[in-house]
């Protein structure tokens, strides 16, 4: 049942919830994910907490969840994955 701030779960006898399949596929969670909960004045919040590595596979594809420096050169680093793609489809 969707509410105006998000879906509504039910916590089972255990003290359990379900994450929704199409959020654990929209953040990339998997079984063993970790999750970090905390009490808020109003609720509770939950975040995901990422390993070391900044990549994480969602749907197939590479996301990158870490941040950039402010120096980042966001085309040099473009250019060399399309050089590595072409150079993987064209290796014997």
């Amino acid at each position: 049942m969707a509410s105006k701030n998000g879906t509504r779960l039910t916590i089972d006898k255990s003290g359990r919830i379900v994450v929704p399949k199409r959020l654990r596929d929209a953040l990339g969670l998997q079984a063993e994910s970790e999750l970090e909960i905390s009490a808020q004045s109003d609720g509770m919040f939950v975040r995901v907490v990422h390993d070391d590595s900044a990549l994480v596979r969602i749907d197939g594809l590479w996301v990158h969840r870490g941040s950039a420096g402010p120096d980042a050169d966001w085309n040099r680093v473009l250019d060399d994955v399309r050089v590595e793609r072409v150079a993987a489809v064209l290796k014997p």
